[in-house]
């Protein structure tokens, strides 16, 4: 069976993993197998946190609602519950920029709430 060399195909692998692995520490960034291992693993953390980021912004962004909500006298899950009686339909990241950017805006939407969650 003839020999193989790879030349001009490797090389070009090889090259655009060790590009990836930019920035490394270490042998992590210069040696292709050790490069090869870190750069695999990064692409998979890379993957998995794009989906955990929305989680945690989501997290975040309830959080700032309940505190705002507290400060209004309303818990979190009144405040939601109100809204939606009440017909507001504003989802969670702009009622979070409201609680921080526009307190007093942000107190209307709860009056709004306390109104409805009464009734």
């Amino acid at each position: 069976m003839a020999r193989v060399k790879g030349g001009y195909v490797t090389r070009r692998r090889r090259n655009r993993v060790l590009r990836q692995a930019e920035g490394f520490w270490g042998k992590r960034k210069s040696n292709f197998r050790i490069a090869q291992e870190a750069v695999d693993r990064s692409l998979k953390y890379a993957y998995r946190d794009r989906r955990v980021r929305k989680r945690e912004f989501r997290s975040l962004w309830v959080t700032r609602i309940s505190a705002a909500a507290q400060a209004n006298g309303l818990s979190y899950s009144k405040l939601v519950g109100g809204l939606k009686k009440g017909g507001v339909i504003l989802d969670r990241k702009t009622l979070a920029e409201l609680a921080v950017r526009d307190a007093a805006a942000f107190s209307r939407l709860a009056a709004v709430a306390k109104g409805s969650a009464g009734a």
